[in-house]
């Protein structure tokens, strides 16, 4: 059978699986009941995945747990989080713990505006098109007044467009720079319908539109997160010096740029699981916060940190566009349970709830990698994932587990040690 197919979205799961498995798979039998062990039970449920993307053939896990004891702005949360890696949920508990008994965090919300863009290119005078767009301005709004009605009675819409002149930088470029306030919703369509509209209404000789889109760089769409406590609350022993370590380890992250990116892989950790969980797009949030982290020429760190006055301050600003209502967020079972143990928080809330995640998987990390070192709860993790694909029981769990305790995991030192427990030698 042919591995280039024709119409292949018009087949049914079974027959999109069943190609697949003439085609793709080992052990076709196998692949197959490795597919259909991950359907739903639920028949209804399976539909609503089913229908979330094109081509499904089968659902694919990724691990739902709850970080307890995050006090926010003097409110107790059990933040909800979807990731795979090891030890971010345990380092994201143990860090809400200790800021629990030292005030909480403190998150606050700067601005909420989204943009979006009408791409195009003129040929003709500048001044003819400043002139034009003056003139039209008014109409281009109005020209959304179908689209914002709603958006509207909840406090947003448009709140500004622009004549952006770029044309500095490739030849004829000029841009609409569109302002939005999109309330409990993140805005992607509603934005993206709104700048279609306006981009029809544009309407000039030498105009020629490229495209219309939403940006996912949202610097005015930012939060603040921070927590502060006295040095001597820092680290039971040495608290001055762990302090000022910690601080020296967020400077190396603002000028060495190889240092920022993991650095603030480890802040995307926090977030991306929050987002995910929540049914938001992960994918936008992370590409802005990178944005973000450039924000003034060169890569750097998203958090800040700092010793004042004797006492131990550290903080991020962050842009997150997220939202409440709309898209998976109401339509996924897990991202409305998510929502309900968040306490149904509107989208401001929700970009405070996120941004101290960030912050606490970013404070983990740093204080692991300049008091124990990161491996220590790494390995943890580690050792069980090797011991289940080595299909260890129970009971060879505990031996290994208390064999390699404190010392350095590798996936052939554990086989050969479970070979040596399975064989008795």
């Amino acid at each position: 059978m042919s591995k280039m197919i024709k119409g292949f979205s018009k087949f049914s799961k079974a027959e999109k699986i069943n190609w697949l498995a003439e085609n793709f798979f080992h052990e076709k039998e196998k692949g197959i009941e490795t597919l259909e062990q991950y359907f739903n039970k639920d028949a209804q449920i399976q539909q609503l995945h089913d229908e979330f993307i094109e081509n499904t053939i089968s659902n694919f896990y990724v691990p739902y747990a709850v970080a307890p004891n995050f006090l926010i702005n003097g409110k107790t949360y059990a933040i909800p989080m979807a990731i795979e890696e090891s030890s971010v949920v345990a380092a994201a508990a143990l860090t809400a713990k200790f800021w629990s008994t030292r005030g909480g965090f403190l998150a606050k919300v700067i601005s909420t505006t989204k943009i979006g863009q009408v791409h195009f290119t003129y040929q003709g005078s500048k001044s003819d098109l400043e002139e034009y767009f003056l003139s039209v301005k008014n109409d281009l709004i109005h020209a959304t007044d179908h689209i914002t009605v709603n958006m509207r009675k909840r406090g947003g819409g448009i709140v500004n467009i622009e004549l952006r002149d770029r044309t500095e930088s490739l030849d004829h470029y000029y841009q609409l720079h569109v302002t939005f306030e999109t309330g409990d919703s993140m805005g992607a369509n509603f934005i993206n319908s709104c700048l279609e509209a306006i981009a029809d209404s544009f309407q000039k000789e030498g105009v020629s539109v490229i495209m219309s889109i939403l940006s996912n760089y949202v610097p005015q769409c930012l939060v603040r997160a921070e927590v502060t406590c006295k040095i001597e609350e820092f680290f039971p022993e040495n608290a001055e010096f762990y302090a000022h370590k910690f601080v020296q380890a967020v400077e190396i992250a603002k000028v060495e740029p190889f240092r920022a990116v993991t650095h603030n892989k480890g802040i995307m950790n926090g977030i991306d699981a929050v987002v995910l969980a929540t049914g938001n797009d992960f994918r936008a949030v992370a590409a802005g916060a990178h944005a973000y982290a450039c924000k003034e020429g060169q890569y750097s760190s998203l958090t800040q940190a700092e010793i004042v006055d004797g006492n131990f301050n550290f903080s991020i600003e962050i842009p997150l566009s997220l939202g409440t209502v709309g898209g998976l967020t109401k339509l996924h079972p897990l991202a409305k349970l998510s929502m309900e143990i968040l306490q149904n928080p509107t989208a401001p809330e929700l970009m405070e709830i996120v941004a101290v995640a960030g912050l606490a998987q970013n404070f983990a990390a740093i204080r692991a990698l300049t008091t124990t070192g990161i491996q220590q709860g790494h390995m943890k993790m580690h050792l069980m994932n090797i011991l289940n694909q080595l299909e260890a029981n129970v009971h060879e769990k505990e031996l290994i587990s208390e064999a390699f305790r404190g010392k350095t995991v590798s996936h052939s030192a554990i086989a050969e040690y479970l070979h040596l427990i399975r064989t008795g030698h």
